[in-house]
């Protein structure tokens, strides 16, 4: 990998190391100094943009959390008002969304396993008393709030089933993405027939 550019300000080389490594090696097992060394930056640094590792997780799951919602709404913006596109835009953005878009390599298989960042996070933050449990809280919100929404624009006779179905299926696929990436090492793109799935599931919901 190549080293961190000096021109990319300290706070977002700590936030690329951190993405890079706590999503391939796991939150736990990443001690301060390997992010240090990362994004060769001085221990002050850190503390001074963050207070410490949990804040840096925090911020992690924060920037992680915007692009993601920021893919879903590109998704969305495509489908234009075509109601049944909107209905399965989250395949369409988990197809494309890089698995880990700190900077490393998308593809890297150690990153393929850990499969979703907030799923692998929520495993190992203590509770909610940890700055980062918000970011967990608003990826599960995210999800159920706006499949039924999407859900009711559809059409659909009983919104909440229907979005619990493609919440299922979004699951399905981000369990396959894994297992996908145990086989080859590549986690980019949904490893099973989900967008379909999900449109055959909309198609039950709204006849």
């Amino acid at each position: 990998m190549t080293a961190p550019s000096a021109r990319t300000p300290a706070r977002e080389r700590l936030l690329d190391a951190a993405t890079d490594l706590f999503h391939s090696r796991g939150i736990a097992a990443t001690g301060v100094d390997a992010v240090l060394r990362r994004a060769e930056v001085a221990p002050a640094t850190l503390y001074a943009h963050f207070s410490g590792k949990d804040g840096l997780v925090a911020a992690y799951l924060e920037r992680r959390f915007a692009r993601w919602r920021e893919a879903w709404d590109e998704a969305l913006a495509a489908c234009g008002d075509d109601v049944l596109a909107r209905a399965v835009s989250v395949f369409d953005a988990l197809a494309t969304f890089p698995s880990n878009p700190g900077g490393g390599d998308p593809s890297a298989g150690d990153d393929a396993r850990r499969g979703c960042a907030f799923l692998a996070a929520a495993v190992e933050i203590p509770g909610p008393e940890h700055p980062a449990h918000p970011w967990l809280l608003a990826d599960s919100a995210l999800l159920r709030d706006r499949l039924r929404q999407l859900a009711s624009e559809a059409g659909a006779h009983d919104p909440d089933a229907l979005a619990g179905e493609l919440l299922a299926l979004y699951d399905g696929a981000l369990a396959a993405r894994v297992r996908a990436g145990l086989l080859t090492g590549d986690a980019r793109p949904v490893p099973f027939p989900a967008r379909d799935l999900a449109l055959a599931a909309v198609a039950r919901h709204t006849a």
